[in-house]
Formats: C-alpha cells, structure tokens, sequence
C-alpha cells in the first residue's frame, strides 16, 4: 500500500538540518562536538526588535493579518529596497513569508509545470533542487569549481538556457560558498538572460548585508532594470538580523506573481506570525549601524577560518566575499588513508572522519551539488573556530 506521495519521494531531507540534528544529539550525550553545520548567526536578535515583539504582544496585536504581510511590514519592506537596492516595489508587489525558504517554495511551487527546467549554479543551497522537484520541474546544474571562485560565466548560463527553461536562480552572496558576483559579474549574466525573455529571475540576496567586497553590494535588477517584470529579488531578516527563529522571508516582483504566491500561501501556512512581523517592520525601520560591527567580526572569522584551512596539505580555501561559509576544495585529500586503514574516497566520508576522529560537524559538498569539498559555517567564536581548525588539521596530518 502506498503511504506518500510521488511528490513526496522526489525531495530528500535537508542534508544542513539533519547535520545540526546529528550534532545536537552528540552533545546531549555529553560529546565534546563543534558544530559548524548551522547555517545561523550566534549573534543574538537586536534589543530594539525583542522590544518591538514585546509591545505587539502588550498592545494585542495577535490576531490573523493579511495573507502575505501587513501594511506595516510591507511599507517597511518597500522602504528597505529603496534605501539598499534602488528598487521601487508597490505593497501589491511585495509578499511576506514564514522564512526565506517559503518565499523560494512559493515562488517555484506557484509557476512551475512538469518539465519546466530551473538552472541552478551549483554549489547551491540545499534545497533548490529539491523544491523544484517537489514542484514537478528539472534541476539544471551549472558547475561552478573554485578555479571560477564558485561562480558561473556567462557562456555558461548562454549555454544551460533551452525553450523549457522558466527560472534562473541566482544566490549572492552564496550559500555554501560565500561566492558573491560583483556588479560588472551580474552585468555579464544579465546580457545573456535579457536575450531570452520567457526566463524568470530569482535571486536570493539573504545575505546581501554579511558582505566584504571592497565594491558594494549589488543585485542583478540594480545593473540590468531590463529584467524587473521577471525577477523575483528575495530577501528576509534571518541572517542580518539574527532572526532565524522569527521566520520572516519577503521578496519584491511582478504583481502576478506576489498574487500568485498568496493565493498557495492561503490555502497552506496563511499569515506569518502577527508578532515576528512586527519585530521584522522594527528590524527593518531601526538603526542599521550595528550590521558594521558585525560584519567586521565576521570578516575576522573569516580570515582566521581561510588561513588555518589552507594551511593544510591537499585543502584549497578560497576567500569568501560574503556570507559566514568557506567551501574548501579538498581534491587533494581524496584517496587517503585514516590510521584505522579506511581510504578516503568522497567528502561524506571525510566528514565522517572528522566527527569521528576529532568531533567536529561540517558538511559534505556532496550535499551542495559540488565535490569533493564541504561547507564550515563560521558564525561561532573565534576561539571555537581555532579549536576546530586545529582539530581538523591534527586528522588530515594523520591521513596517509
């Protein structure tokens, strides 16, 4: 008897989550693990967002809102795009959801028909291709080695583009690699995708304010105005804000497409939290100045992560320009040996290694469409990261 749906068994459980389940029940058994697998600032959510949730709790405001965000929350959303990206959205153009990941889910779910392809640069996020294929569409995968700095070329996307393509996704700066496209990079891909108008754009700029480049920040829209009725800008306050557990994504797109997503979004979630919405319209209308500060303590993170990882021999460790993630390529220690006689032969079992041998958690660039490498969130202290970098390069010294 069948138990679940053909939808069902198209997607596969998030490899990033079940990692962070795998580390939270070692260390609930007294094991000394450093999880580096949580994609999740530890910075702590700002006082002046816990205060506005507070208020909206004593003024009552816990009933059902609109659908896809209150008024609030959207003038505060448009006001955002504004300031940062240049980008004018009506409230009717902008939709509010539980996380960035139903924003994307949304999206793709509400346009996507059997055999529709979706080009997905890989390494990706964990669950593009999955959504897609839960939505029925095809995964697409353009490989982006770090000899390209984990990014795509624009002969690449001129070349993945057929007449069954209906989206791009674009990711910068990337999760799992911190890869960001500069605005003459973006330019590049956006004179490609301006020549075949039935392509959708989604990009996902969730990180747009964890960024080190020395030139600002720019999403595809800012460099090419061409593509605004087919590009969906998607943004949240999960990462700048260190609101992960808020669960508030939104995005800013054509008006039939924001249509299209509250209509799924009624029949499934409804309204996101009345309460995570008010503290999103503060984060969004507060003062910024903090996201320096904490940018710069990323970067130091950064530095020291990059440093001790190429220090190793067989690593290559590119320099991220943004995010809190570095994507080793670890070509070089394939084919190795543990001390028990176990030959390294992919980057789960590298991964393995290291949870077994030196208890620390990270994850395999299989799982990102891109081996043999693996993603380290480096969004824990700098002394937890020195202690986890030298674990891990106290097990590769002992590889033979």
């Amino acid at each position: 008897m069948r138990t679940t749906s053909s939808a069902l068994d198209r997607i596969q459980p998030s490899a990033t989550l079940a990692m962070t389940s795998r580390v939270l029940d070692l260390k609930a058994k007294g094991v000394n693990v450093i999880g580096l697998s949580a994609g999740e600032p530890d910075f702590d959510t700002p006082d002046f967002v816990k205060e506005a949730a507070i208020e909206a709790i004593r003024k009552g405001q816990t009933k059902y809102t609109n659908v896809d965000g209150t008024a609030e929350l959207k003038a505060a959303i448009q006001a955002k795009f504004k300031r940062d990206n240049g980008l004018d959205y009506a409230p009717a153009q902008i939709s509010v959801n539980v996380g960035g990941k139903h924003t994307l889910f949304n999206a793709l779910v509400a346009t996507i028909d059997a055999g529709d392809e979706v080009i997905i640069p890989a390494p990706y996020w964990v669950s593009y291709p999955d959504i897609v294929a839960f939505a029925g569409g095809t995964p697409v995968f353009i490989a982006a080695p770090a000899s390209q700095n984990y990014k795509i070329t624009p002969a690449q996307l001129e070349a993945a583009i057929t007449p069954k393509t209906r989206w791009v996704l674009l990711n910068s700066p990337s999760n799992p690699t911190g890869a960001a496209y500069s605005a003459t990079e973006l330019t590049g891909l956006a004179d490609v995708l301006v020549r075949h108008p039935q392509v959708m754009v989604l990009t996902d700029d969730m990180y747009e304010h964890v960024w080190y480049a020395d030139t600002p920040f720019a999403t595809i829209l800012q460099v090419c105005p061409e593509l605004y009725d087919r590009t969906l800008t998607v943004n949240g306050c999960s990462k700048a804000y260190s609101m992960t557990g808020w669960r508030i994504g939104f995005a800013g797109g054509p008006q039939w497409l924001i249509k299209a997503m509250a209509k799924l979004q009624s029949q499934s979630t409804s309204n996101p939290c009345s309460i995570a919405q008010a503290a999103a319209t503060a984060a969004l209308n507060g003062d910024q100045s903090f996201l320096k500060d904490r940018n710069e303590r990323f970067r130091g993170r950064r530095d020291l992560v990059v440093k001790m990882l190429n220090e190793i021999e067989g690593v290559h460790c590119p320099t991220p320009e943004g995010a809190f993630y570095v994507y080793p390529d670890v070509s070089g220690l394939m084919g190795k040996s543990t001390p028990g006689g176990k030959v390294i032969s992919t980057d789960e079992e590298l991964i393995d290694y290291f949870l077994e041998e030196v208890e620390v958690a990270a994850v395999h660039g299989g799982a990102f469409g891109l081996s043999p490498g693996f993603r380290i969130s480096y969004a824990t202290s700098e002394a937890i990261l020195t202690d986890a970098c030298t674990r891990m390069q106290k097990a590769c010294a002992n590889l033979r």
